[in-house]
């Protein structure tokens, strides 16, 4: 009754021309896609930039340790009256603590201290030498020699006499042709010699109204008061002081050196304590 029924030659799904055919969706690659833009706040916070003054703030923490250190032995007091602290001592305190602050704080790549042996002292009248050093080159681009002075120091320079026995046979004849000069005039001639580059800064550890702080003058300019016929002595540098509205910071002292125009005289009274 019923009519014969077939059966299809090929079973369900079996074509393999429908899998051969299908290919898997693959989704674009973002290789070549375009970035995302940067949101605004983000182009707000760029890197520092390293300035060239960036010294200057660790220069002034170099001189505050070296203050702090050398005011403690400034204000000493032997309740006997016996004992007194050699002023040379001071100078190296304070010179030893600048230098090893300067060494923690990786100062010297930048602003290095050359301290004097004590025939360049004679000769030159500097007990050490700050200097700016040229990046590329580390060559001084500006040099400060400085000069200590304290309070019990008397004119005449008698620390030349007590050097003539230590020195050598040079610095003795160096000595004896500059007699007519003073340690003060040395380091005048010596910084005069390099140019406006070169300041001398005369540091006051004490003074007679102000015993335990520490000051000082600076200048590219004071060889026209030789030329003036003035000799430069204590009293002249102590001078610079009266009616002396300003007195700089340390940083403040650095900063104006800086920035100051080529060629331009510089005269400058610092407290650096």
């Amino acid at each position: 009754m019923g009519e014969n029924m077939s059966k299809p030659s090929v079973a369900p799904f079996q074509d393999v021309t429908f899998f051969t055919s299908f290919k898997p969706y693959n989704p674009p690659s973002t290789n070549n896609k375009t970035p995302p833009r940067p949101s605004i706040f983000s182009t707000l916070r760029r890197p520092p930039v390293t300035k060239p003054n960036d010294f200057i703030s660790l220069f002034s923490d170099c001189i505050t340790a070296a203050s702090s250190r050398t005011q403690e032995y400034l204000l000493f007091k032997d309740p006997e009256d016996k004992f007194h602290p050699n002023p040379e001592v001071i100078t190296q305190i304070f010179l030893m603590t600048y230098i090893s602050q300067s060494v923690n704080l990786n100062l010297t790549d930048i602003f290095n201290c050359t301290t004097m042996t004590p025939e360049q002292r004679v000769l030159l009248g500097a007990d050490w030498v700050w200097a700016v050093l040229e990046k590329s080159t580390k060559n001084p681009r500006i040099q400060i020699a400085v000069q200590v002075i304290h309070l019990s120091d008397k004119e005449g320079s008698e620390e030349d006499g007590a050097l003539q026995e230590t020195c050598s046979e040079t610095v003795q004849m160096a000595q004896r042709e500059s007699r007519d000069r003073n340690m003060y005039e040395r380091m005048v001639d010596f910084c005069t010699s390099i140019g406006k580059d070169c300041y001398a800064l005369f540091l006051f550890l004490g003074r007679k109204n102000d015993k335990s702080n520490i000051y000082g003058v600076l200048s590219n300019n004071f060889e026209a008061a030789i030329g003036k016929c003035n000799k430069i002595d204590r009293a002249l540098l102590e001078n610079f002081f009266k009616g002396s509205r300003y007195l700089h910071t340390a940083s403040g002292m650095m900063q104006s050196v800086v920035t100051r125009n080529e060629g331009d005289p510089l005269t400058l009274m610092i407290k650096f304590s």
